[in-house]
């Protein structure tokens, strides 16, 4: 894929479900919305996917200025070393995680520099995995920045995710920033690119389906900055950790 080019952003695939019937209704269990009039990807809050729509209800986050819990972070074990992050920041990081996952092993389930630059084979790599995730990138410029989520990143035509998603990025210290509350638009991906949080048609994190290129811009979904220096940026190395 192309280098990108005059700030522009290019679309995920289009939405619309192959199982929509005459008249624009549909019936799949996405229920997605109808095709006269569709707005924007990013201009409305499209549904969840039915495992989280519950999850919403009660969304298990921290409020974006609340302190993080504090506990024993010393003990953390990585079943490999990590060619993006250290000790120390993998310390910085934990205290932001959800409760439930602080203890376990961190499993690096796909790494650029092992598995190549692809995006279909990270997808792949988090087939039927279950646990949260912790996605890594550094940039050409040595920026490091990333997202957790507590659902493996998979294809989906509709959004997906929970409020304990957030994008981080260390300046070189660490900012997180934790989910506003005002959409829902957590993450979604096609084979290709890959869009976490949105709002106004700006993506918080973007990445093509090369893994060679990505994005940053601020979004609504989690008020964030730009999480690399440049809005639109090369990857140097990219890693997904399974917390479990």
């Amino acid at each position: 894929m192309g280098v990108l080019g005059g700030g522009g952003w290019p679309p995920l695939q289009d939405d619309r479900c192959s199982q929509r019937l005459a008249g624009g209704s549909c019936r799949c269990q996405h229920q997605c919305p109808p095709i006269a009039g569709e707005p924007s990807l990013l201009d409305e809050t499209f549904p969840l996917e039915p495992e989280e729509a519950a999850e919403q209800e009660n969304p298990a986050c921290i409020a974006p200025d609340a302190p993080a819990l504090c506990t024993d972070f010393n003990e953390l074990v990585l079943n490999e070393n990590s060619n993006i992050v250290h000790l120390e920041e993998i310390q910085k990081l934990a205290p932001h995680f959800p409760l439930r996952v602080i203890g376990h092993s961190w499993n690096l389930i796909y790494c650029t520099a092992r598995d190549g630059f692809s995006l279909k084979t990270m997808y792949r790599s988090m087939t039927d995995l279950v646990s949260p995730i912790l996605l890594v990138i550094r940039d050409t410029d040595g920026q490091i920045f990333g997202a957790f989520s507590s659902i493996a990143i998979h294809v989906s035509n509709c959004f997906y995710g929970n409020g304990e998603m957030f994008l981080f990025s260390f300046t070189p210290q660490l900012k997180v920033f934790k989910w506003t509350g005002k959409n829902t638009f957590f993450m979604k991906g096609d084979a290709d690119s890959l869009a976490i949080g949105g709002g106004s048609g700006k993506f918080g994190l973007w990445l093509d389906g090369d893994l060679n290129h990505g994005g940053s811009h601020p979004c609504e979904t989690f008020n964030n900055e730009a999480l690399s220096p440049r809005e639109e940026f090369l990857i140097h190395d990219l890693e997904v950790w399974a917390l479990a």
